[in-house]
């Protein structure tokens, strides 16, 4: 067999990866429409087809961050403190909304993750997202962009404590 052959045939994980992401997709079809005639299961298998196609590599995807012992406990010690976090900012934003000064002013702030995977970049993005009064608007390697309710909490985030954490956890640090 020729280099270009090999090269044309789709790799086993591939292949697998697309019959998974399919098999998923059509039992979530069936689920939803709960509909066992003819016509609309052979248009849910091929919608399920479809879909697997173009997305099975998301669903099923190769990692780039291996899962072991050090970084469990590293994420399993940065859970209490994101917690701790999500309260205060969950106090502060109802200081804000209940005091009658006008202190909210929204800010667009951008910084350098400094973060090696995706997998990274996923648990910062999630976790500025669930701290109230921030949002996530881009988020990759090179940038993030983050919406801020005030200046304060633009700052917090600026620090860079969260993102320290979350590098521990990428390089296993407990």
């Amino acid at each position: 067999m020729s280099d270009d052959n090999k090269e044309k045939q789709p790799e086993p994980k591939k292949i697998k990866s697309f019959v998974l992401t399919t098999i998923i997709m059509f039992i979530f079809w069936l689920m939803l429409s709960w509909n066992f005639e003819p016509f609309p299961l052979i248009i849910g298998a091929i919608c399920s087809l479809l879909v697997a196609y173009w997305s099975h590599d998301l669903l099923i995807g190769e990692p780039d961050f291996g899962i072991t012992l050090r970084r469990y406990l590293s994420l399993a010690k940065f859970i209490p403190w994101l917690l701790w976090q999500i309260l205060l900012a969950n106090l502060n934003v109802v200081y804000l909304t209940l005091n009658p000064k006008d202190l909210i002013e929204p800010t667009l702030i951008r910084f350098n993750p400094d973060l090696q995977t995706d997998m990274g970049v996923v648990i910062l993005a999630n976790s500025i997202t669930l701290t109230p009064g921030t949002v996530t608007i881009v988020a990759n390697q090179q940038e993030f962009v983050v919406h801020a309710i005030t200046q304060k909490h633009a700052e917090s985030l600026l620090q860079g404590d969260m993102q320290a954490k979350v590098r521990d956890i990428e390089q296993g640090k407990i």
